[in-house]
């Protein structure tokens, strides 16, 4: 009878041990590039050095994290899809917003999400963004054409042509689907801040512009790329607000699903997720794309494709479905009434 030994199960050798260092190295290091492709070391490193820091109740702050959500993805009736950009009109106490992808309008929402007008725009090219300037003029940006048009809400509402607008281009990096984003107005500082999608992410300041559309052109352009360049950690921006309130800007990352509140200085002072990981959302905004804030405060958020968020500096409840019964004699109120009665008293 043949005996056979039983094999010996050898130790692995050096190069199977060097095989998986190698794997777990490939596999720490993709995880660092996704780390840093999507700014999640920066949000680590500001929260561990600034952010616990920060009192919560310094008036100077927004202090975004002590929102809570209010109405929570409302979809709006009458709006299927195509939902972006969202503006305070402080004249009428309503809200702006924008649609594209199709026939391009603006409309006129209640501060619960329900929509009231409609201003259909005609040969107008990309709009994405939308601010009130006051008085019933509005700025529209042209993300393709990077192009900024201010025109005249009509107090009725109808239908407004290209030709009604005044306009002016900067035609810098030219980058097709990844141009002006977003746009926000500064009354005091007449000044419009304008935000470059990606491609590279760009901020920029133009000064004067309501003065230069009365006759006194000293319009002047100022780059403030270096501020969201070294501060703010997402991967793209799809909105901006000024916060007449505090002088900071608000800005929306539609890719990272954050609210950010910059400072006039362009330092990163607070944000706030949009993510339901990280919220208190039922479920992630799934393409936020509109940021603005009402003279109370109240923050608001619009998703494509119609969907409606508020929040606000208080506990409580959302209110999704609030009685008609609760609304105000001035809610009640036309559009069309209530800019006469701003108009005429």
């Amino acid at each position: 009878m043949q005996i056979h030994p039983y094999p010996v199960q050898r130790p692995a050798t050096g190069s199977g041990r060097q095989y998986r260092l190698f794997g777990l190295l490939a596999l720490l290091l993709i995880g660092l590039g996704a780390s840093i492709a999507l700014h999640w070391n920066e949000r680590l490193y500001f929260h561990l050095t600034h952010q616990w820091n920060v009192s919560a109740h310094d008036p100077a702050l927004r202090w975004l994290p002590g929102y809570r959500v209010a109405i929570d993805a409302r979809p709006i009736e009458g709006i299927s899809r195509n939902l972006s950009a969202i503006t305070y009109d402080s004249d009428l106490d309503r809200l702006l917003g924008v649609i594209n992808g199709g026939p391009t309008e603006i409309v006129a929402l209640s501060k619960r999400g329900e929509l009231l007008e409609r201003y259909p725009l005609e040969g107008f090219g990309d709009i994405e963004g939308l601010t009130y300037m006051g008085g019933g003029r509005v700025a529209v940006s042209d993300e393709r054409a990077q192009r900024i048009s201010i025109f005249q809400l009509p107090t009725l509402a109808r239908s407004i042509n290209v030709s009604e607008a005044r306009f002016f281009s900067l035609g810098i990096g030219l980058n097709g689907n990844k141009g002006f984003e977003g746009v926000t107005y500064d009354a005091v500082g007449d000044r419009l801040f304008i935000v470059k999608e990606r491609d590279p992410r760009q901020l920029y300041e133009v000064r004067g512009v309501a003065a230069s559309l009365d006759g006194q052109l000293q319009l002047a352009v100022h780059d403030r790329s270096d501020w969201i360049a070294s501060q703010v950690f997402a991967t793209d921006l799809s909105d901006i607000h000024f916060d007449a309130e505090t002088g900071h800007l608000i800005l929306l990352s539609d890719e990272s699903r954050l609210v950010m509140e910059l400072g006039a200085d362009g330092r990163m002072l607070s944000y706030r997720s949009l993510n339901s990981l990280f919220s208190d959302l039922g479920r992630s905004a799934p393409q936020p794309e509109g940021v603005t804030l009402d003279n109370d405060g109240t923050l608001y958020v619009v998703s494509e494709p119609n969907l409606f968020y508020s929040f606000r500096r208080e506990e409580g409840q959302p209110e999704y479905h609030e009685p008609e019964e609760q609304q105000d004699e001035i809610t009640k109120l036309s559009m069309t009434e209530k800019r006469h009665r701003m108009i005429h008293g």
